[in-house]
């Protein structure tokens, strides 16, 4: 089981002219999460890199977006690895403000190697990388 989850209260920079959350912030609070959930594991970008001389870059995402939430909201952000395949796999995300669904999404990352300078190549992910969030 790999669930994480964590609280944060809206600020008036996530907003919009119209007082709700625009909509990108929710792409930072996601992979905002990710990071709070590797590190709930003993794991963070620099670990990854040293330990496994890899990262877990974005290759697809996505969001439905189901009520608004505004300034000085509190919402809880739910993480979940759902799906692993050889070299990909998917977080699935839900966004609450108190009882009130306020989204949900998704991440699909790589598993990519690193294999010189500023390049990468797609590799297929370790049973030990895995094992961390089991």
């Amino acid at each position: 089981m790999s669930l994480f989850e964590r609280s944060l209260t809206v600020e008036w920079g996530d907003c919009d002219d119209a007082g709700i959350v625009f909509y990108p912030t929710f792409f930072y609070w996601y992979d905002s999460t990710y990071q709070g959930l590797c590190r709930s594991r003993g794991l963070s970008q620099r670990t990854i890199r040293s330990r496994f001389n890899a990262v877990t870059p974005l290759v697809d995402v996505g969001s439905v977006f189901r009520s608004p939430v505004t300034y000085d909201d509190v919402i809880t952000i739910e993480a979940d690895v759902v799906e692993w395949s050889e070299r990909r796999f998917k977080v699935a995300y839900t966004v609450k403000c108190g009882d009130r669904l306020v989204s949900t999404g998704h991440e699909l990352r790589a598993w990519a190697e690193l294999v010189g300078e500023g390049r990468l190549k797609g590799a297929a992910i370790p049973d030990e990388f895995k094992a961390y969030f089991s």
